[in-house]
Formats: structure tokens, C-alpha cells, sequence
């Protein structure tokens, strides 16, 4: 299976792209909730648990990632593991929503290490910042750096205690309750 990359921006993509590009059919639903289980599959395997031949298999997979439904593989990382001790959530406001502005934004946080991710939202808050950083001292760094940045109203954070869930994958079951 060749590995893909990930869109250069995933909002600007959504923005520009059609929700759904065709019905995804259920092996299509069993291909996309296995490579997300474990993005290190073979083809062979894949083909196997979703109960096709593996040339089919593989046409579909490269499909799906044609279409954008795969962005990419990637490892899942334990940032504790690797000294990264901090995870602070950053709601950001900003003096100015034109759009110029919002995707000056975008690119200030697009350039920032630390930041994880980033979710414009509506409502009060224009930003909500995911953030991991060594230490205490360094995320207060970022911070002062952050509220200096163009059009920054304020920020406030929350400093994460405790992960009661974590779950990058896509709730693939959910859609057929409906």
C-alpha cells in the first residue's frame, strides 16, 4: 500500500470540495474502518478481513485516496512519552473577523510548532488552539508570542489535567444508526 500525504490544508479542501464525492458502498466502509484501525495494513490483509481479492482492494484504496477520503497515514505518537509534558486548549479572539484577517491567522498558527490544531468556530470564541509544549515556561513563551500576533484580541487557556478519551479515527458505525 504507497503512502499519501496529507492536504496542505484541510479546511481550504472541505471548502472547495464536494461533501461527498460518490456512495461509499460497505466494502468501501469496511476498507476505509480497517486502514483506520491500523494504517499499517498490507493490501493482502485488507483484502482478506473485507472479503475481496487484493487488485480490487488495492484500485479501491487508491480511490479512496484520489477522492480525499484517505488524507494520509501517519503514527500515533505519545507526546508525553517524548517530553512533551503540557497540552493547553488556547481560545483565541480577534479584533477583526474579515476574512484577510482570519486567514492571516490561519497562516500565523499554521507556522507555530507548537500549535496541534486549530478550529475557527462561531459564537465567541473565533479559535480554539490544541497546543503541547515541554514545559510550563515554553508555552508561556508561545503565549506571549501569540497575543503580540496581528489582530489577537485576547486568549484565554485551560491547562489539560486529565485525557478521558482520545479518539483520532471517525465514527464509521455511527453513520448507519441513522
Amino acid at each position: 500500500m504507497r503512502i499519501a500525504t496529507d492536504p496542505p490544508n484541510t479546511a481550504d479542501k472541505a471548502r472547495s470540495s464536494n461533501h461527498v464525492s460518490r456512495n461509499l458502498d460497505e466494502i468501501d466502509l469496511k476498507i476505509l474502518s480497517e486502514i483506520q484501525a491500523d494504517g499499517r495494513i498490507t493490501n493482502v490483509e485488507l483484502a482478506k478481513r473485507v472479503g475481496i481479492s487484493p487488485p480490487p482492494c488495492l484500485r479501491r484504496v487508491r480511490a479512496l485516496e484520489e477522492e480525499g477520503y484517505i488524507h494520509g497515514y501517519r503514527g500515533l505518537l505519545d507526546a508525553r512519552k517524548l517530553g512533551f509534558d503540557v497540552t493547553v486548549f488556547a481560545a483565541v479572539h480577534l479584533s477583526s473577523q474579515a476574512e484577510a484577517d482570519l486567514r492571516a491567522f490561519e497562516e500565523f498558527v499554521r507556522a507555530e510548532p507548537l500549535v496541534r490544531e486549530c478550529w475557527m468556530l462561531s459564537g465567541e470564541v473565533d479559535f480554539i488552539l490544541k497546543c503541547v509544549a515541554p514545559d510550563m515556561a515554553t508555552f508561556q513563551d508561545f503565549v506571549t508570542h501569540l497575543t503580540a500576533a496581528p489582530h489577537v484580541r485576547n486568549v484565554r487557556t485551560s491547562l489539560v489535567l486529565h485525557n478521558s478519551k482520545y479518539e483520532a479515527a471517525v465514527p464509521l458505525d455511527v453513520k448507519g444508526r441513522r
